[in-house]
């Protein structure tokens, strides 16, 4: 195999084994992991789909909504080069504004991946969010991000 190759997977790798050192972020944070789950799933559910909620100071991760795969796997940044997953795209979720944006994700343009991450307004906590769905009927980030405020606010946070 190539370097780059070599590189992709060791990335991969790495990526997956943080997340699942992170297993118990799916119950773990005082979150409402059930309530969180019905309300992201009603919005955006899709088998492709990876939400993360996060502490803001430290960037702990508290729930995880989707598979590790899908929350770990890099995908085409979209709007600046190279390739995030949902872990690293945490690292944008503090701007003013909640970011959203989408591109294709493989040269035949036939699949597309959506990007969303921003601070959750009136949360009781200060908690920091970054969402991914990639496939043939993936949202335009903007429409997750939309999506994703009205299901934390169903779920109560």
């Amino acid at each position: 195999m190539n370097q780059t190759v070599n590189a992709t997977l060791i990335a991969m790798g790495l990526a997956a084994a943080a997340l699942m050192a992170q297993g118990c972020a799916r119950s773990g944070g005082g979150l409402p992991a059930d309530a969180l789950d019905h309300a992201i799933g009603g919005a955006i559910g899709d088998p492709a789909t990876c939400v993360l909620l996060a502490d803001r100071a430290s960037r702990k991760v508290l729930y995880r909504y989707g598979e590790a795969f899908n929350c770990a796997r890099p995908l085409p940044a979209c709007d600046r080069p190279g390739t995030l997953s949902a872990q690293s795209a945490l690292a944008l979720a503090d701007a003013a504004d909640a970011r959203g944006a989408s591109c294709a994700s493989n040269p035949e343009r036939t699949r597309s991946v959506g990007w969303a991450e921003g601070r959750l307004a009136g949360a009781k906590r200060d908690l920091i969010y970054s969402a991914v769905m990639e496939g043939q009927r993936a949202l335009p980030g903007q429409e997750i991000s939309a999506r994703l405020e009205e299901a934390f606010r169903r779920a109560g946070l």
